[in-house]
């Protein structure tokens, strides 16, 4: 319960009181009165009263509201009014929206026994057909709980498809992460590899008298075969069902082009431009250029089929690199769900201190990320 809760349930405490006392004392609203005024408008204080706990307790709220009014009744006589069903209406539909405590069926036999004790203690309804003209009025009180139901039904529904998508979002994030542990071994893997032969070739090439030097080399190639070795162990433990390594070299920034002569071969238009010399970035900024560009470009086959126009822009700066992929779809109409590509690009950009802006706008989707050169 919030304040802003509290304050809005007292509004509703004060308007059914206030109400039900204009009632009472006016003959505003009413149609029949019974009994003294004072017992009456007892009654319909109470009722107006317990709303204050309709969501705290608000199957206990019923059921007082309930017993108060069949009490009044059974004294005094039922009275016929506005008064007399707004306190039931509100807490019939309060127990429906927010009991947690109890089943939710349980408001309804309770709504169907103040609509009973209603008419049952009526003077003015003594026939049957009577009776049953007024059961059309406690069919206003079913209504209530039952749009009570509906509401709590669809927001369970809502809260439900919530959690479902942010599980989704941190399988996602968990897959994308032991992707780029697997990417990354293979990126930094290859390098200490290279490191460690080059250093066994100074090695051999060494003579007898520079034992300091050997030892320095030795030093550095037993150290690297270490490395390679611990990156292999840790990085079997994130493939799935213990997969063999993979075999393809990873992918760079220089395999750009290539990207988008696949897509280009598979009717999509895509216009390239790289600014600047992509060929030598570091391996994982690379990787993280390379991915960008396939997201960006799945992304328009997968939720823009009908863009005509893609542009795909790799620009290397000073100290960062900008990879800018935009279409010419329809980003604002509505598509199925989609993955979780874009939650994955910024896990892979965050890795070195970057960024990655989704944006959809009425002239298409612009993807951009930026990605620096040295790690924070």
């Amino acid at each position: 319960m919030t304040r802003r809760s509290w304050a809005f349930d007292g509004s509703i405490v004060v308007l059914v009181f206030v109400l039900g006392q204009l009632e009472v004392w006016l003959g505003i609203g009413a149609t029949q009165r019974q009994g003294p005024a004072w017992a009456q408008a007892t009654g319909y204080a109470l009722a107006a009263l317990a709303l204050s706990w309709r969501r705290v307790h608000p199957f206990a709220t019923l059921v007082a509201i309930a017993g108060v009014l069949a009490l009044e009744f059974a004294a005094f006589g039922s009275p016929e009014g506005f008064g007399v069903q707004l306190p039931v209406l509100i807490a019939a539909y309060s127990q429906a929206r927010w009991d947690r405590r109890h089943p939710m069926w349980w408001g309804l036999p309770v709504v169907l026994l103040a609509g009973v004790a209603w008419i049952a203690f009526d003077p003015l309804t003594r026939t049957w057909p009577e009776r049953l003209a007024a059961s059309v009025w406690v069919s206003v009180l079913v209504i209530a709980w039952l749009v009570g139901a509906l509401v709590r039904s669809a927001s369970s529904a809502a809260e439900n498809r919530r959690l479902a998508r942010s599980a989704e979002a941190s399988r996602a994030l968990a897959e994308e992460r032991n992707l780029i542990a697997r990417e990354l071994h293979d990126a930094v893997g290859h390098s200490v590899s290279v490191m460690t032969m080059q250093a066994a070739a100074v090695r051999r090439r060494l003579t007898a008298d520079q034992a300091a030097e050997r030892e320095a080399l030795e030093s550095v190639e037993r150290v690297g075969r270490e490395a390679m070795a611990e990156m292999r162990r840790l990085v079997s433990v994130l493939r799935h069902g213990g997969g063999a390594a993979d075999r393809e070299p990873p992918a760079s920034a220089a395999d750009v082009p290539r990207l988008v002569d696949g897509f280009r071969a598979a009717g999509l238009a895509v216009d390239l431009a790289l600014d600047g010399d992509v060929a030598d970035l570091p391996p994982g900024v690379g990787l993280a250029v390379f991915r960008v560009v396939q997201e960006g470009l799945t992304n328009v086959v997968r939720h823009a089929p009908e863009a005509t126009h893609v542009s795909v822009v790799v620009d290397r700066g000073p100290d960062h690199v900008t990879v800018a992929v935009r279409d010419d779809g329809d980003a604002l109409a509505e598509t199925p769900a989609p993955g979780h590509g874009i939650t994955g690009m910024r896990e892979r950009v965050a890795l070195y201190g970057g960024s990655v802006d989704a944006t959809a706008t009425p002239q298409g989707f612009a993807l951009t990320a930026v990605v620096p050169l040295e790690a924070p």
